[in-house]
């Protein structure tokens, strides 16, 4: 047992190994695997920054919706859905969201820094974003 340890541990011409090539086709083959993975990666992020606006703008229509229903008119900016509101009757309600979400970073064009709101004065709102080469709006 004691001689077989020693010789395992002498280098020998015909102990095995990977040689130059192989390695270098190792290599190579990790190279073409990141150069596919990469784009497929940066596809799901710009989706999932597209979910993240569309989620944002769901919320904030339902917010905006519930402030209408209660007060009677839209609001003033998407800031007034953070603070209690009264009604004509006197009542208080809210705040109709704890915060306003910020857009998603990055993106390419970047997106903006907070959601557009628009009080269109007939009885509408629109609620829109621009990022990643795609618009979300919500009429």
């Amino acid at each position: 047992m004691i001689r077989f340890v020693a010789r395992r541990g002498r280098k020998r011409n015909g102990e095995r190994g990977f040689t130059l090539i192989e390695l270098m086709i190792v290599v190579a083959i990790i190279g073409i695997l990141a150069a596919i993975a990469i784009p497929i990666y940066a596809s799901i992020q710009q989706r999932a920054r597209i979910a993240k606006a569309w989620a944002d703008m769901r919320t904030l229509a339902s917010a905006v919706t519930m402030y209408q229903a209660h007060t009677g008119a839209y609001p003033a900016a998407l800031s007034t859905l953070t603070a209690t509101a009264s009604n004509a009757q006197g009542a208080t309600a809210g705040p109709f969201m704890a915060r306003i979400p910020d857009p998603p970073n990055l993106g390419t064009p970047p997106w903006p820094a907070s959601y557009g709101y628009t009080d269109n004065g007939d009885g509408t709102f629109t609620l829109t974003a621009t990022g990643d080469n795609t618009t979300v709006t919500i009429p």
